[in-house]
């Protein structure tokens, strides 16, 4: 699947985009549709809904399936007997999970800030769990606004444990093919791309859709992703690579960043692209240069760690402030 690749831009309208990790997750609860309503308006070039499944077979928007820290359901005494523990993918993960419930059981949960000591709780208890199929309703209804034509909005699904669902005869690339088909999406040329950590499943959803497909790789991942002979490998079935900021811009012991690897050249002489994650505006997560001040919750210079990547090439970049994120790129591009 390698091709003629724009370097420096997402390969669609010639600039990095700026994609809305889990939607404005910075300030509004992840994976509601007011997180990826607020990035849409901030500007965002994608939303980027993480999928798992229900009981009854819905993909809904859950970073993981154990939703303990992002819902309130810890709190609701009539699920305690729910709370049991897993093996996903060779962990043991213990709480409550997305394939123990319905669709009816789970909207009458209520999602919460999993981040509660950076990013406070002011929004906990107000929205719901989306499924995937109103997340793309969502995108159609801003695509059609008058003000967004000529720069559409894309979604960007990562399907989460396909495997482990796959084994509980709940597989999740069926269904996310189905949900595109019916919004005509399912194209080549749609703003969209399916990503997941899982080759297997990658490879597999290569030989059925047309839809461009993102490799993750972590930053303890296989190692033989990341150089000439894995990229090459990769650029076979995928479009791209997702992969760890530090993949790309490395810290050294005193977390001060260090040089730009070579991983971004070989990418895209692979014919691949790079997008990196996760771009987040707190001192928690900046390199100790870019950081304000000793609260790690205080907002330091997340738009000058944009610009480093952006300067090392990237095609796009994951972030949980998008509305940042837009403003670095664009200052970027003058």
């Amino acid at each position: 699947m390698t091709g003629t690749l724009v370097t420096g831009s997402d390969g669609r309208d010639g600039r990095p985009s700026v994609i809305a990790h889990r939607g404005a997750s910075g300030e509004r609860p992840e994976h509601t549709l007011e997180a990826y309503r607020l990035a849409i308006e901030q500007g965002a070039d994608f939303v980027e809904p993480d999928l798992v499944a229900t009981k009854d077979g819905v993909l809904v928007c859950r970073h993981e399936n154990e939703i303990s820290g992002t819902t309130d359901v810890g709190g609701r005494p009539e699920l305690a007997s729910r709370r049991t523990t897993k093996t996903v993918d060779g962990a043991a993960v213990t709480g409550w999970f997305t394939e123990d419930f319905t669709l009816a059981e789970l909207k009458t949960l209520r999602a919460r800030e999993r981040l509660p000591e950076l990013r406070g709780t002011a929004f906990d208890g107000r929205f719901e769990v989306p499924t995937f199929e109103e997340v793309l309703d969502l995108v159609a209804s801003a695509n059609a606004r008058p003000e967004r034509r000529g720069r559409p909005v894309g979604v960007y699904p990562e399907t989460k444990h396909p495997s482990y669902f796959e084994a509980l005869g709940l597989p999740l690339e069926k269904p996310l093919l189905e949900a595109l088909r019916r919004h005509g999406l399912d194209r080549a040329d749609a703003r969209v791309f399916i990503q997941s950590f899982e080759a297997g499943s990658l490879r597999r959803l290569a030989q059925i859709t047309r839809v461009p497909l993102i490799q993750l790789i972590d930053v303890d991942g296989p190692s033989d992703l990341v150089r000439p002979e894995g990229l090459r490998d990769i650029a076979a079935y995928a479009r791209g690579i997702g992969v760890h900021k530090s993949l790309v811009l490395p810290r050294d012991g005193a977390d001060r960043l260090r040089p730009p690897t070579s991983l971004v050249r070989d990418a895209h002489a692979a014919g691949l692209l790079v997008h990196v994650w996760t771009l987040r505006a707190e001192n928690a997560f900046l390199p100790a240069e870019l950081r304000r001040g000793t609260e790690p919750a205080a907002r330091g210079d997340m738009a000058a760690e944009a610009t480093l990547f952006l300067k090392a090439g990237v095609d796009g970049c994951f972030t949980d402030h998008p509305a940042i994120g837009v403003t670095a790129r664009e200052a970027f591009a003058r």
